[in-house]
């Protein structure tokens, strides 16, 4: 591995199974941390962590998730991985409710705080991500209290609050909007939100438009 320049992907897992808590978490990966860089001589930046995320609200308490944020926190530290000063994890994320809006909101607020405790490597579906400030107050709250196992019925009001919302054809009001905006802010929308059905015809457009000069999003 060392030869072709490759990093590793060091999951949660010993000879004893699969991780299940913070302390596990921190034996295992402080355990592969040492070992990798001592014993193999293998580079800190690249090693990546993932401490593994089980899925909430199924039956698995939401300590899992605050768990999981501990341990970003605690993998990423100098004191327990010295060196790594560009340290990395890599965390999915499953929720039950179906409801799109609850989903794209329960992975957007997820990340969030994963972010503020160190992840910086993620494999995520930029469709299926909102923006934290965005979402309604009413349903981050709802969310939060899952993701952060604030009460014990958190749960269950959030289910209620996902099959009490009314469906809507959110794509087709987005494109409707987004659609007629300039190029620019076209790109834009769609890089962030993982929108790659009119790439072609926004990227010649913008070619056309700003040939060889030098641009900005600023610009639109």
């Amino acid at each position: 591995m060392r030869r072709y320049g490759a990093a590793v992907v060091v999951m949660a897992f010993d000879e004893q199974g699969q991780a299940d808590s913070l302390e596990r978490r921190k034996e295992i990966c402080g355990r592969t941390y040492k070992l990798l860089t001592t014993k193999a001589g293998f580079p800190s930046e690249d090693i990546i962590f993932d401490p593994n995320v089980l899925t909430v609200a199924t039956g698995w308490r939401s300590t899992i998730i605050t768990q999981l944020i501990s341990s970003t926190r605690h993998a990423g530290s100098n004191n327990t991985c010295p060196g790594q000063s560009q340290r990395r994890h890599q965390q999915h994320f499953l929720f039950i409710p179906r409801q799109q809006r609850v989903r794209e909101a329960m992975h957007t607020a997820f990340l969030y705080h994963a972010i503020k405790a160190g992840l910086d490597m993620g494999i995520v579906n930029a469709g299926m991500l909102g923006i934290y400030e965005e979402i309604p107050k009413d349903l981050l709250e709802l969310v939060e209290d899952v993701l952060l196992n604030r009460r014990p019925d958190a749960t269950e009001r959030l289910v209620k609050f996902a099959e009490t919302v009314k469906k809507k054809d959110k794509a087709e009001v987005v494109e409707d909007e987004w659609r007629k905006g300039s190029v620019e802010h076209r790109l834009e929308h769609a890089l962030v939100k993982g929108i790659v059905d009119f790439i072609e015809a926004d990227a010649e457009e913008a070619r056309l438009k700003l040939g060889r000069r030098s641009w900005s999003l600023k610009d639109r």
